[in-house]
């Protein structure tokens, strides 16, 4: 690791080895809903970090967004870290590129991230940049890199959530070469960890709405992902490890756009036990996937829900001791199995 000067601050801020932690990290996310913020105000107290994705960055590199008032007031009384979520909204990314390439929006973007979180005293920001092309991968990184030093000099961390690979190959289907190209091979995972003070690794959406129904993170694919991250050269200690919360269900559907077709909708843990409970559907529990699945017919037509709750959680969970990891990240509060906090 590269420690100049400026880089002096970056080196009190890298994670505590988790042999040496109580509890590995917990940071969760939040989102602008009242569920996502009753979740968080009632178990702040197992909350290492709280991560708001309330802030957008827009193709001019200006920052707009906020958080709600109880969040804050019960994250500092709680001594919950802050470090909200900046994106680029919908995850645009004609807006990206114009931010990494575009001299003006890239200066005004680093000035906005940093004014961002030194005015309101955050511990940190963590970049939430998704959907970047794969031509742009040294512009990302380099953006970064500048972030990084201006964020640090204010005394303030920046990590990114960072979308997963198992290779550096695009993969055998057209699908697979979409989502290399566009979301997951942008990301230099060896450059990123040295940059970074952590990432947050997000080992989840194994399947998305444009692929075939599917794990949400089936087991073997994060463990191999996580392989992978660290062959290239990111210190376990810079990783958490993202664990969903969410569950999907996928159904036949039809609009005029799209004519019929099958989706997959991220759903809640109570919203996925419902549909199951609706279709007097029982799940199986899959030894090798740490998930529970269900797959019935209605009227001649197939449907499945791929359901994570507390014991899906606690399996993936064991990736982090396993590996020496820093600690793990979870999509999002309001949403998961209220029987995991059990446990925290």
């Amino acid at each position: 690791m590269r420690l100049p000067l400026r880089f002096a601050f970056a080196a009190t801020l890298i994670a505590t080895p988790l042999a040496a932690q109580q509890r590995p990290e917990a940071l969760w996310y939040s989102v602008g809903s009242e569920e996502s913020t009753q979740a968080f105000l009632a178990h702040a107290d197992k909350i290492s970090i709280v991560s708001p994705q309330t802030y957008f960055v827009d193709s001019t590199g200006t920052v707009s967004g906020g958080i709600d008032k109880r969040l804050v007031d019960a994250a500092r009384a709680k001594g919950v870290k802050i470090i909200p979520l900046v994106m680029n909204p919908g995850f645009d990314q004609p807006t990206m590129h114009r931010i990494l390439v575009h001299p003006d929006a890239r200066r005004r973007a680093i000035r906005s991230i940093t004014a961002l979180c030194r005015e309101n005293g955050f511990d940190g920001i963590q970049f939430d940049f998704e959907n970047i092309h794969i031509g742009d991968r040294d512009a990302f990184t380099s953006f970064t890199r500048e972030t990084a030093d201006s964020l640090h000099a204010v005394k303030c961390t920046l990590s990114a959530a960072v979308v997963p690979r198992t290779g550096d190959l695009a993969g055998p289907t057209p699908y697979h070469a979409w989502i290399y190209n566009n979301w997951r091979g942008a990301y230099d995972l060896k450059a990123l960890g040295e940059i970074l003070d952590f990432m947050s690794y997000m080992t989840y959406a194994q399947h998305t709405g444009g692929s075939t129904p599917g794990p949400v993170a089936g087991f073997e694919w994060m463990e191999r992902s996580l392989k992978f991250a660290l062959a290239a050269g990111v210190p376990p200690q810079k990783i958490s490890l993202v664990l969903d919360a969410y569950s999907d269900w996928w159904f036949p559907t039809y609009d005029v756009k799209n004519g019929a077709h099958t989706t997959g909708r991220d759903v809640s843990y109570r919203t996925a036990m419902g549909v199951l409970t609706r279709s007097a559907v029982t799940p199986t529990w899959d030894d090798r996937q740490k998930m529970y699945f269900a797959m019935w017919e209605e009227d001649g037509v197939f449907q499945h829900v791929f359901v994570e709750d507390a014991r899906s959680f606690e399996a993936k969970l064991a990736l982090v001791k396993q590996y020496g990891l820093r600690g793990y990240s979870v999509w999002v509060l309001g949403l998961e199995d209220p029987a995991l906090w059990a446990k925290r």
